[in-house]
């Protein structure tokens, strides 16, 4: 009897290597080969326009980034002769710079330094322009360039916080991103209410020999004049419109169309328009790309640049699609006020899809699930779209430690729960949370333009937390066994289980200080402080010097989550600032340093990483004789520098 050999496919790298508190990991694209040539060539250039907007985000973030960036890729780039010490101590440095898309931690939003000295960072710029032949000026730019902003890498005291929400704090002074210049929060308040800012989402505001100017983002057409980023958006527009000859049909390539237009002139309106046609495409290939998200901005009104490439996993998105159809019954059972409820709630395209690339606010460090768009009006009148990133989570998954439910779970029944529906859980989770979350709900009449304009600093935690909150509330929603998306009420009490213990398990990501930036993290702290302080479903444990938090009631729990989405829902839809101040400052502000301490401790034995920024595939294309594209092959680089290198030089 003979064995037929088989071919043995070798293990995927998915961990590349840990620099500081992250950690970088590979990301696979699944399914890219069985995409048409068509569809392939399309997101090649696509990706191309992704990564020529990269800087742009790397300038929002500081003014002084894409500089310090460039020193750091120098000494790279031209390694010979540097001391090794400080190489590695520059080369850390610039990784950690690529992971957080500036030199502010993810998760503090706080400054990180380089791991040497000043004088040992110069001598590695002198070593490089001795290996770069040339005039002397050119040899001491690098030098000089490095001496006005020493104190900017160096100084941890000086432009601090990439975002600064501190109550008490000037938000837009002691911010240090590039949305504002030589003002602070009352200035613009008061120029911003006399009807000034024309273009809140696409532009930085400056002080000028003192007056107030708003300089906007565009390339610039015809009579508009170019804007800020005009170079790179440019180059943005150049492959977008290169996309245009591949696109699906003609309702995407009137969707890239828009999108250049705006752009080009940099008018929200057409941003509006854009929004409106992009969510009605459905098309296998699509993308998120533009100035999207506001978190950066302490006022929520200012975007960052991003883009994600990405293509549907058709078997995976049935779960997506069955939650999207039953939105309005979702809607009509939500735990707010009927005044604050959609009417005929249209259904939102849902997918799951695997990522080509995602660059600026999106990548390297990655979400696992997206909702757009954020205009308030364009969701309750058009609908929104949701992804769930599938091979993100994977890759998430396969790369995660091992033994860290064991150490972190009340019990062991707490721990067999997890392993046998912690991955169903924390799909559904996220599914609601962008699905039925973000989509959900509608304002007051009485409210005049967006609620994120009428909260300031808080817009973002609380709309977070909103649907962080429709999720927990809808998981024991006896709809969800007749749709045949859960089978066992273990799914739900996993969720919960699993919320309550990441709250715990992120205060790692805050090594120092008592205080949390970052919109999601206090989000969840401040859902999780408010159930713990507002219920007695859940009891804090001490065993063997340890603490562990055990639910004892989840239906109790499960009436204070309604309780509080309630709440959420009404101070988001009346724009109720003092209230949004009240619960955000009381509950999600500040975290418990004893048990952050205790975190970090029984969490280093594990070696967990308190962030992961993702290595995106790259894409080759294959030319023939003629120099026309014939196939794009889909490469997986395992390797940041490389790749970020390789970012940078396709940029400039």
């Amino acid at each position: 009897m003979t064995r037929k050999n088989k071919e043995i496919k070798p293990k995927r790298i998915y961990e590349l290597e840990r620099v500081g508190n992250a950690r970088t990991v590979q990301l696979y694209a699944d399914g890219f080969e069985s995409l048409t040539k068509k569809e392939k060539i399309f997101a090649y250039y696509m990706a191309k326009a992704a990564i020529a907007g990269r800087p742009i985000a790397i300038d929002q973030t500081n003014k002084h980034a894409l500089q310090i960036m460039g020193l750091c890729e120098e000494v790279i780039r031209h390694p010979k002769g540097i001391p090794v010490k400080t190489l590695k101590a520059i080369s850390d440095y610039a990784k950690l710079f690529w992971i957080n898309n500036g030199m502010y931690d993810h998760n503090t939003a706080r400054k990180f330094v380089p791991a040497c000295s000043p004088a040992e960072f110069e001598k590695a710029l002198r070593i490089v322009s001795a290996n770069k032949p040339g005039s002397r000026e050119t040899e001491g730019r690098h030098v000089q360039t490095f001496r006005e902003l020493k104190r900017v890498i160096f100084d941890p005291k000086y432009m601090a916080v990439v975002t600064d929400k501190t109550p008490g704090h000037d938000f837009i002074a002691q911010s240090a991103n590039n949305f504002y210049e030589g003002l602070t929060t009352a200035e613009v308040a008061g120029w911003a209410r006399k009807g000034n800012e024309k273009n809140p989402l696409n532009s930085k505001v400056i002080k000028k020999n003192g007056r107030i100017v708003e300089l906007v983002w565009r390339a610039g057409s015809g009579s508009i004049p170019e804007g800020l980023y005009a170079r790179q958006l440019t180059d943005v527009i150049s492959n977008l419109e290169k996309a245009k000859g591949f696109a699906s049909g003609k309702h995407q390539a009137k969707t890239l169309d828009l999108l250049v237009r705006f752009f080009r002139t940099g008018k929200l309106s057409d941003w509006e328009k854009f929004n409106i046609t992009w969510v009605k495409d459905s098309s296998n290939v699509d993308f998120i790309l533009g100035f999207i998200e506001v978190y950066m901005d302490p006022r929520g009104q200012k975007a960052k640049f991003e883009a994600v490439i990405h293509f549907t996993n058709k078997e995976q998105t049935k779960l997506m699609r069955r939650l999207a159809a039953n939105a309005e019954y979702f809607e009509k059972r939500a735990p707010w006020k009927d005044e604050f409820k959609k009417k005929n709630v249209k259904a939102p395209i849902a997918n799951v899809v695997n990522v080509i690339v995602e660059t600026g606010d999106a990548g390297p460090v990655s979400a696992i699930g997206i909702n757009l768009p954020n205009e308030q009006y364009i969701r309750q009148r058009y609908g929104s779209k949701s992804v769930l990133l599938h091979n993100v989570v994977a890759a998430y998954k396969a790369s995660e430690p091992k033994g860290l439910l064991e150490e972190f779970c009340f019990d062991g029944a707490e721990v067999r729960r997890a392993k046998k529906f912690g991955q169903t859980a924390d799909d559904l989770h996220t599914g609601m949370h962008e699905v039925l979350g973000h989509a959900s709900g509608k304002v007051s009449d009485k409210l005049k333009g967006d609620p994120a304009d009428y909260l300031p600093g808080y817009y973002s935690t609380l709309e977070e937390a909103r649907a962080d909150l429709v999720a927990l509330w809808n998981i024991f929603d006896p709809k969800l066994k007749k749709l045949k998306i859960v089978d066992s009420d273990d799914v739900a009490k996993e969720m919960y289980d699993s919320y309550v213990r990441n709250v715990f398990l992120q205060l790692r990501r805050i090594p120092t200080g008592n205080q949390l930036e970052e919109d999601h993290m206090k989000n969840r702290q401040m859902v999780v402080n408010y159930i713990l302080r507002n219920s007695g479903s859940i009891e804090v444990v001490r065993r063997r010097g340890k603490t562990f938090f055990h639910i004892t009631d989840y239906r109790k729990m499960h009436d204070v989550v309604g309780q509080l989405l309630a709440e959420v829902m009404r101070i988001k839809a009346e724009g109720d600032l003092p209230a949004a101040r009240a619960l955000v400052d009381t509950y999600g502000l500040k975290i418990n340093t004893a048990w952050r301490d205790e975190v970090v401790k029984r969490i280093r034995k594990l070696k967990v990483s308190a962030y992961t920024g993702f290595v995106m595939p790259g894409l080759r294309p294959v030319y023939d004789e003629k120099g026309s594209i014939t196939d794009v092959k889909a490469e997986y680089p395992l390797d940041l520098t490389s790749q970020m290198l390789e970012y940078s030089g396709m940029a400039k």
